[in-house]
């Protein structure tokens, strides 16, 4: 029998969400084990977070579908567990455990579970050796219920098929499933099938794309913000993306596989589902896989939020990942500077009066002669910082043991960077190269540094925010 599972959201203010590597502005679970993002949908002016969750212990294993709602994708308000394993199984121990997958609104009421309204929210989740499977909703999503009918695509021993994205498409007016599988069990098999309904419950096979595992996701962007340009994007769980068409069937790479994120710490891509039209934005969260927590009571937390979209340069196209605006709302102290000569070494340091262990900063640089540049992430006086650097000769730019190609535009670079109490996230040109890592810094490291070696270097424009935490009132 499930166990109620109770929030501990009754702590001091002080102590609530204030650990040592607590996360201040990105999602994280009260306590315990969180992975994959799942079931994202936007319902009656909440977005809803589902996530891979074991609710008795802070490692991996027994999941269930945790859950958060926010009005702002800023604020999270923890909402009880929401799935819970199924029954059966065959004597494995994660044995029809929830695994990840996605919601729906289903406007049209087909499984027709409610009376009095035509919506209901319809979640589609693998049940771990136990096929896929769906829950509903009659409540905003605050209790659900299993499907009677389950499983709606049984579960084949010789198909590791998990992992259920779905979604409508206008066009052919289908429901439209793509699902991670590896057919035959055979390694080389292993993608992306696509599925079609009527019905939510009744899904036909359409094709089949390889080289892809795990957390598939298909989504139409606009190229270069032009409302009649569009793209289709299919992720791999990784976050690397084909750019190419879809026809509610089948799905026609026109690019190569490319990566969407560079940094160490980056999987299980997952975007909202029902945005409203009028706001019109494909928002994208990710897990922080490989982040560490050491003796904290939870241990997993999510990305940022960000918008997507296409961008065009000659005859290449790629794939643009922007922080969410609504970032603002935790803006504290603020800090900036236009047309600054940066002084070379770090005696000039123009950041020293900044002192948070979260920022934001967004700034654009003319890089003139300056031989290389960068920035002290959470730098402090016994232990350094994580260093950000920029080397101009070699058009790189290295965080963390990781270095990649980075060529200015016009000798000018942009940068955005989201700083956390354990994680960096970097946006170079306006999001078209971004780097995601998990930080372990001391509590006393609160300073930045900006430093420059070589020549002159110009700041056209810097801004530099000390943010307020998400979880208190400060």
């Amino acid at each position: 029998m499930a166990t109620a599972f109770i929030f501990l959201s009754t702590k001091p203010e002080k102590v609530y969400y204030n650990e040592l590597y607590r996360p201040q502005f990105h999602f994280s679970p009260e306590k315990n084990w969180n992975n994959d993002p799942n079931g994202l949908v936007y319902y009656k002016g909440e977005y809803h977070l589902f996530y891979q969750y074991n609710p008795d212990s802070t490692v991996w294993g027994n999941m269930h579908w945790g859950h958060a709602v926010s009005k702002d994708l800023v604020h999270w308000e923890h909402l009880p567990v929401a799935l819970f394993p199924d029954e059966g199984g065959d004597g494995d121990e994660n044995a029809c455990t929830v695994f990840s997958g996605s919601a729906i609104v289903d406007k049209n009421n087909l499984l027709g579970v409610k009376k009095g309204s035509e919506e209901t929210l319809v979640a589609f989740y693998t049940s771990y050796r136990c096929g896929q499977r769906i829950a509903f909703s009659t409540d905003k999503g605050r209790t659900w219920e299993k499907y009677a009918g389950n499983p709606v695509i049984p579960f084949d021993p010789d198909d590791d098929a998990r992992d259920p994205k779905v979604f409508w498409y206008e066009p052919t007016q289908k429901w439209v499933m793509v699902l991670y599988r590896k057919l035959d069990n055979d390694v080389k098999k292993q993608g992306v099938s696509i599925y079609n309904s009527d019905n939510l419950t009744d899904w036909e096979f359409k094709s089949h794309i390889p080289g892809f595992y795990e957390c598939p996701d298909l989504v139409e962007l606009k190229v270069n913000n032009r409302p009649n340009e569009k793209k289709w994007v299919l992720f791999n769980g990784d976050g690397s993306y084909l750019v190419g068409l879809f026809n509610g069937e089948t799905f026609t790479p026109e690019t190569a596989k490319m990566k969407s994120d560079f940094g160490s710490n980056y999987y299980a891509t997952q975007t909202w589902s029902n945005i409203p039209e009028n706001d019109g934005r494909t928002i994208q969260i990710a897990w922080m896989q490989g982040n560490k927590f050491p003796d904290m009571p939870f241990n997993g937390q999510m990305t940022f939020p960000c918008e997507l979209s296409l961008k065009t340069s000659g005859e290449n196209i790629f794939l643009v990942r922007r922080p969410v605006k609504e970032i603002g709302v935790l803006y504290d102290k603020h800090y900036t500077w236009a047309g600054y000569n940066v002084i070379p070494g770090i005696n000039d340091n123009i950041l020293k009066k900044v002192k948070s262990d979260c920022v934001h900063l967004s700034g654009t640089f003319d890089l003139k002669t300056v031989d290389n540049f960068g920035f002290m992430i959470r730098h402090g006086k016994k232990v350094p910082g994580t260093e950000v650097l920029y080397n101009v000769k070699r058009g790189t730019l290295s965080c963390l043991g990781v270095t990649v190609p980075l060529m200015p535009a016009g000798n000018k670079l942009s940068f955005e960077i989201l700083v956390d109490r354990a994680s960096i996230e970097i946006f170079a040109n306006n999001g078209q190269m971004v780097m995601s890592f998990g930080i372990n810094a001391p509590a006393e490291n609160r300073e930045m540094v900006l430093f420059s070696n070589g020549g002159e270097l110009i700041i056209d424009q810097l801004d530099v925010y000390e943010l307020k935490s998400a979880w208190r009132e400060e």
